[in-house]
Formats: structure tokens, sequence, C-alpha cells
């Protein structure tokens, strides 16, 4: 399993957010073939095979800079079939300033190395809703995960997530 650091968002955020989880889990009971996300909404900011805890230490200035405001946009598709239902996070500079920085600070710590799609330049924020959906089940999905069109939130905190052992560690 991955490990990465991650974002977490403030209480009223996490809860909107929350109930689109939980209003995409009812069409999984519908029977739809859709897979919701387990644990809680967040963003990933920085992920590798594994992440070595020296970088907690490292990252303590990084969340005592938080709350940062953050604004989610429209949903946004990965891939083709099994698709990846999200939320775009839109890239204020802050926001893009507090990745840059996470990943200097990380860089050494991400072994064997990052992985590509969440190094600076190459990163799309995002929140995900939903996985393994097929695009015959799109419309339903969209209509719970596209409203509203957008809305401010909170970032609030930093963790380090051990996906192996499935333990976070809360940074800061």
């Amino acid at each position: 399993m991955a490990h990465s650091i991650e974002l977490l968002f403030d209480p009223d955020t996490e809860a909107l957010l929350q109930r689109m989880w939980d209003d995409l889990g009812a069409l999984k009971k519908a029977g739809l073939p859709i897979r919701v996300p387990p644990g809680r909404p967040h963003v990933t900011v920085a992920v590798a095979q594994r992440i070595d805890p020296d970088v907690d230490e490292l990252l303590i200035p990084v969340a005592r800079g938080l709350p940062l405001r953050c604004v989610i946009g429209a949903p946004v598709l990965f891939g083709r079939s099994n698709i990846v239902l999200t939320r775009l996070i839109v890239p204020s500079r802050d926001l893009l300033d507090l990745h840059a920085e996470v990943h200097r600070l990380c860089g050494p710590h991400l072994l064997p190395e990052p992985m590509a799609n969440s190094l600076p330049g190459q990163w799309t924020a995002h929140v995900t809703l939903a996985r393994r959906m097929e695009a015959a089940h799109l419309a339903a999905a969209l209509a719970i995960a596209g409203r509203p069109t957008q809305f401010e939130g909170r970032f609030a905190g930093l963790r380090r997530w051990d996906g192996d052992q499935r333990v976070e560690f809360a940074l800061g």
C-alpha cells in the first residue's frame, strides 16, 4: 500500500463531503457498482511506497500554518473504465505553495521516490468521492457529486497516512 501526506478538512467542510459519500453509498446499496472510499475525506499532497516517519517533525511548521481556505470545484473524472469520481480543489497560490513546501521538506523521505502524479507541476488537487465506477452509472453519481457546483471550505489539519498499517499520524 502507498503512504501519503494528506490535508484534512475542517468539520463543516468534511461534513458536507461526508454527506456526498453517504449519498453515493446509497447508490451502491441500490445495486450500482460504486466504491466509496473508507476513512475520511482528504486531499493527498505527497505519496510514495513508503514515507519515513522522520517527516512528521519536519512538517509541523506546515501544519501550524493551517487553517487554509480552499474552494471545492467541479467534478473531475480519472480513468476510462473503473472511473474515479472526484471534486477538484481549485489550485490557489497558497495551496500550491503548501504543496511545494511539503515536497521540499519530504523529498528525501519519500521512498523509493515520490509518485510522479503528486509532484509539483504534475499534481491535480482533488478529493476522491467514489472509485470503480462504470461509465453507465455516471449520470446518477454526478447528480449527487456535482451539487453544489462549487463551495468554499477550509483545510484544518495535516496527517501522514501509513497505508500498510492503515494508521494515521496527525501532524502539528
